[in-house]
């Protein structure tokens, strides 16, 4: 997934500010959910259902700048009943500028429960 950094995620000093990136990340994993065919919005709205983020480990490696186009990649790393593990990554070009772990809790009213199988398959690769 392709996003440019404009000036309104650039801080003081022309630099992508460091929480414009946790919002890219969180675009790159609303579009994985996608990719498999699930959307946010319909989980929760048809069975107050969703992802939550528990964790979020980010290593901050290059800035970008503004007007930079930056590819965003995820990729399921560990996917159990309720939770799952993704490998989240920022770069510009080839350039690795993020590099990333963010665990999420499939929850229903705040309560950890199974992610539907169909869901769990399709993180999998199944």
């Amino acid at each position: 997934m392709t996003v440019r950094v404009y000036y309104e995620d650039t801080d003081f000093s022309g630099v992508a500010y460091h929480g414009a990136y946790v919002r890219y990340l969180d675009r790159g994993r609303t579009e994985i959910l996608r990719a498999i065919a699930f959307d946010h919005q319909d989980l929760f709205t048809s069975r107050g259902e969703g992802f939550v983020v528990r964790r979020m480990t980010l290593d901050y490696v290059r800035p970008a700048r503004m007007d930079d186009v930056l590819t965003v990649t995820t990729e399921p790393e560990d996917v159990k009943g309720a939770s799952l593990v993704l490998r989240q990554g920022v770069l510009r070009g080839e350039e690795t500028l993020l590099t990333g772990a963010v665990q999420c809790v499939y929850v229903r009213n705040g309560r950890p429960v199974r992610m539907p199988d169909m869901m769990r398959r399709r993180m999998m690769g199944e």
